[in-house]
């Protein structure tokens, strides 16, 4: 049985949990999954730091194999647990949900991270508002970015779901929690109505509703 360790409110272990329940692996009767991470601790036991020594969730074990980076992991599933074929396999949708998740993990996540991180990690007295008025507009920019794409056809990879679309809806939801849960600190929420057309359409064909936070974790 694959094991996989991270905590429910992880945006990276969500990926996870949204790619497997996409290709109908349940917890507990296809994988294990420890809590890890913030309250839960584990990721700086040796015995973790041992498989990754990042101190990071998630990671998944798979008999002798072990894999951290979460994006590494979706492509790892899709590729090895993908019976049904619920994700496109030819080349075209398969490289354009690839250029996604790069960009994803590259130029999204660590724009938005500093206004996520700045409104629910970080004590209230130690916050630098201008850093995070400036990540969450620099994110509203680059969503833009994907909002054109999305103009124009349904997913980010075409017409049909992939697991790039997962990584990007992630931070788009968070994008949007963010100005929900803290609209002072964050300034007005671009209007980006190709992209609330996809988060909808996700929330009603995939399993995105099960796994996508509806309310933000905050621990300051």
């Amino acid at each position: 049985m694959m094991r996989l360790w991270g905590r429910k409110s992880s945006i990276n272990v969500q990926k996870v949990l949204w790619c497997l329940a996409e290709l109908g692996l349940t917890e507990g009767n296809d994988f294990e999954r420890i809590d890890a991470g913030l309250q839960f601790g584990v990721n700086r036991t040796p015995e973790f730091l041992k498989m990754n020594p990042n101190g990071l969730v998630p990671t998944l074990e798979v008999g002798g194999l072990i894999l951290w980076e979460s994006n590494t992991i979706l492509r790892y599933l899709a590729k090895e647990h993908d019976k049904n074929q619920r994700f496109p396999t030819n080349m075209r949708a398969q490289y354009s949900s690839e250029k996604w998740l790069d960009w994803q993990l590259g130029t999204l996540w660590p724009t938005l991270r500093i206004a996520f991180l700045g409104l629910t990690r970080t004590p209230a007295a130690e916050c630098d508002q201008a850093a995070i008025q400036k990540s969450y507009e620099g994110t509203s920019q680059l969503l833009g970015v994907l909002d054109q794409v999305l103009s124009e056809q349904s997913n980010c990879s075409g017409n049909q779901f992939h697991i790039g679309d997962i990584a990007l809806a992630l931070c788009a939801s968070r994008w949007i929690l963010l100005n929900k849960t803290f609209p002072e600190q964050t300034g007005p929420r671009t209007e980006l109505k190709n992209i609330d057309a996809w988060l909808k359409r996700l929330e009603q064909e995939t399993c995105f509703n099960d796994i996508a936070e509806k309310e933000l974790n905050i621990v300051k």
